[in-house]
């Protein structure tokens, strides 16, 4: 069965627990915001990048040629991950692989809670979900590309 990005719903649980930091906090997860920032500035990516940490937005930046629109997703994409402390990306696939209508499971909807790659889960290395990183901009496989390179680097 073809999914969003190829991907499967195994591999997308290996992006999460690659992903994962022994330590998280609000000075780390700053850092993994200026590093995501840097690099997508070098590459000239039109995104925003926000990050969520025990609940707080701790980071954000829109880079040139951001959308207004950006913000609207990051919050859609941020509900989600808050849900199911899993990625935007990992939520979708499972969906299509089981075909399974994910807003109606969940008791939400689409205005609310996208389920667009994008939304990272921060997690440490023992599992604990702390946070969210955001990116909105890119296509939805590009966005939670970026999301892993940035976290695994």
């Amino acid at each position: 069965m073809e999914t969003t990005g190829n991907f499967t719903s195994a591999q997308l649980l290996k992006h999460e627990e690659k992903s994962s930091h022994q330590v998280l906090s609000v000075e780390v997860v700053r850092e993994i915001g200026v590093k995501a920032a840097r690099i997508a500035a070098e590459r000239k990516y039109p995104i925003t990048i926000s990050i969520e940490f025990d609940g707080e937005e701790v980071f954000r930046e829109a880079l040139p040629g951001a959308s207004d629109e950006h913000a609207g997703w990051i919050t859609r994409k941020s509900n989600v991950v808050n849900l199911t402390h899993h990625s935007t990306m990992y939520e979708r696939v499972k969906a299509e692989e089981e075909g399974i209508d994910w807003h109606a499971l969940h008791g939400v909807v689409d205005e609310t809670h996208a389920i667009h790659g994008g939304g990272f889960p921060l997690l440490t290395s023992d599992g604990e979900f702390r946070g969210v990183l955001l990116i909105s901009g890119l296509p939805q496989v590009d966005d939670h590309l970026f999301a892993v390179e940035v976290l695994q680097q």
